[in-house]
């Protein structure tokens, strides 16, 4: 069983011990304490009942007022930062969802272009007609190249580059020849002085040979799609989006300045380049307290950061606060007169105990009962008598819970407490494997030495299998001689070593009078609704019945092989 269920069967059975003379002394101290209590809160008790009534009905729409103010503010203020939180983040998830898709869909069209050049790489008109297609087809690159094994190039679009039969020595280039497999790369300055990202694919023949790569360009300071993409953004009133590649350095941001710009010392940058998404409120380099929601994107390992000011966020706060303050003072004028609200709040203690007193068989009752504000003489004895009431009746039902739980002679858990466990596993979809325990010729054993014997080896046995089992396995008596240890998250196999080193033990225990007993196991497995649990239950108790008839003092799996475990 788990600690909770532990210690509440603990705590029940500490209270069935307990001896009704120290029950009568216990209840004996605690009358003695609250009679002084009462005393006490009696001495200070000096205002009429008028008196209160007119005092609370002041300080009451007084602090009402201002409570109802400062929480209206305080709610108001968290809800506006967890939307722009929430909204910060949403739109990051969407921009770095829909990046990821078109870095990954420029990544298929390099593979489809390189599938249909591959064996052509000789035919300079062809590259050149294919590298134009791949450039004007989508608008994916701002520019396109196919180069050689040794980084040749073979073909370029636009023609403008004027690269033809020059060897690329560029990042991204050398990247590719590298690296033999698609690519893309980290942003870095090209020898046309443009920071950009290639995205390159490998060239191979029909013999597997490789014959070079084609690769495109996206400049990340000019008109490109990805730029188009990130600038759909609607900015205003200081919020912006901003994308940062792995090494920290910005590739996309409003601000064309700031693109190429290494940052240092960002929480956010730093989560979101570590793999994380969320949302976050963080200080920016200009020292403005900003809402950051924040998503990576995978493929290339960048991170999408969208971001909106605090102070922003709430400009629309106070006015809303004046509008809440005006609304709320007629009111709180009004109910300087409204006695008729005093005596809803004098009311109010005797109405809840009432409600309690419908419920007193409830476990929350207690708990219910000790929220209740007594605050005037005559409520608070009638909570004290009620709290003396139920603590009796929550003792007897706690009783009553623990006989109906486990079985009397042994003290584990019964068939019934049994079934609600193994429901609770099969709801959970959680793997577990029963051992069907029964004791080799008990008859015998109640036969010879009487009945009075047999029950002390029951309770030798009980007693064995709590010691050895763990804190979260459930030891139950199903019958005369039978027992069930339930194993959770174990499978077939560990239970049938479990199993082993149970009945070996078992058979080295001493047991007053008998000396020794034996017993026979069935091993069975549930696992994801493979069966139900009334089905693994009967599956073990087939195999404890083979077990059985293959000779007792055994193990046995059901419907698997059987391993004679006999000494």
């Amino acid at each position: 069983m788990d600690r909770s269920q532990s210690e509440y069967l603990n705590a029940v059975h500490s209270a069935t011990q307990t001896q009704p003379a120290d029950l009568s002394a216990h209840l004996s101290i605690y009358q003695d304490t609250e009679k002084s209590a009462v005393m006490k809160r009696s001495r200070f008790s000096c205002l009429t009942l008028n008196q209160l009534i007119l005092l609370l009905a002041f300080a009451a729409a007084s602090l009402t007022l201002l409570n109802s103010f400062y929480a209206s503010y305080q709610v108001q203020k968290q809800q506006l930062i967890q939307h722009s939180l929430d909204s910060n983040y949403a739109y990051a998830t969407k921009l770095a969802s829909t990046t990821n898709g078109f870095l990954g869909s420029a990544q298929q069209q390099l593979a489809y272009a390189a599938a249909e050049i591959q064996h052509r790489v000789a035919d300079t008109g062809y590259l050149l007609q294919q590298a134009d297609r791949l450039r004007l087809q989508t608008d994916s690159f701002n520019s396109v190249v196919v180069a050689d094994a040794q980084g040749i190039v073979l073909a370029t679009s636009p023609n403008t580059l004027e690269i033809m039969g020059d060897q690329l020595t560029s990042e991204g280039a050398i990247e590719a020849l590298n690296r033999r497999e698609p690519v893309i790369s980290k942003p870095y300055i090209s020898a046309t002085n443009r920071l950009l990202v290639f995205i390159s694919h490998p060239l191979f023949d029909r013999q597997g040979r490789y014959l070079g790569y084609i690769g495109g360009s996206l400049y990340l300071k000019e008109r490109s799609i990805l730029n188009e993409l990130l600038g759909t953004h609607y900015y205003k009133d200081g919020s912006y989006l901003y994308v940062v590649d792995q090494n920290k350095r910005i590739i996309y941001h409003p601000d064309i300045a700031r693109v190429g710009d290494i940052v240092e010392g960002n929480q956010v940058i730093e989560r979101v380049l570590a793999g994380n998404e969320g949302a976050l409120k963080v200080v920016n380099s200009q020292q403005i307290e900003m809402l950051a929601g924040f998503s990576p994107i995978r493929i290339a390992q960048w991170g999408v950061v969208a971001q909106r000011p605090v102070e922003a966020t709430l400009a629309s706060l106070n006015g809303l606060m004046a509008e809440v303050f005006y609304r709320s003072l007629p009111m709180a004028l009004l109910t300087f007169f409204g006695i008729w609200f005093l005596s809803r709040l004098i009311a109010r203690p005797l109405k809840q105990l009432a409600d309690t007193a419908r419920t007193l068989d409830h476990p929350e009752t207690p708990a219910n009962l000790a929220g209740i504000r007594s605050w005037y003489f005559e409520s608070s004895e009638l909570k004290q008598a009620m709290r003396k009431g139920v603590a009796l009746l929550q003792q007897q039902i706690g009783q009553l819970k623990h006989a109906a739980s486990t079985d009397p002679l042994t003290g584990v858990f019964n068939r019934r407490s049994l079934d609600l466990y193994l429901d609770h596993f099969e709801q959970q979809h959680r793997m577990f494997t029963v051992l069907a325990l029964d004791i080799d010729h008990f008859k015998q054993v109640n036969d010879t030495y009487g009945h009075s014997v047999g029950d002390k080896a029951l309770v030798a046995l009980s007693r064995k299998l709590s010691e050895t089992s763990r804190e979260q396995d459930v030891v139950a008596r199903t019958g005369g001689e039978e027992f069930v240890l339930v194993l959770p998250d174990t499978s077939q196999e560990q239970g049938y070593e479990i199993a082993e080193r149970l009945r070996l033990r078992i058979a080295e225990m001493a047991v007053e009078s008998v000396g020794s007993i034996q017993v026979s196991i069935g091993i069975a497995s549930y696992s994801d609704h493979s069966h139900t649990t009334k089905q693994v239950l009967k599956q073990a108790d087939q195999a404890l019945y083979q077990a059985k008839r293959q000779g007792r003092n055994r193990c046995e799996i059901y419907q698997t092989e059987v391993c004679d475990l006999a000494v």
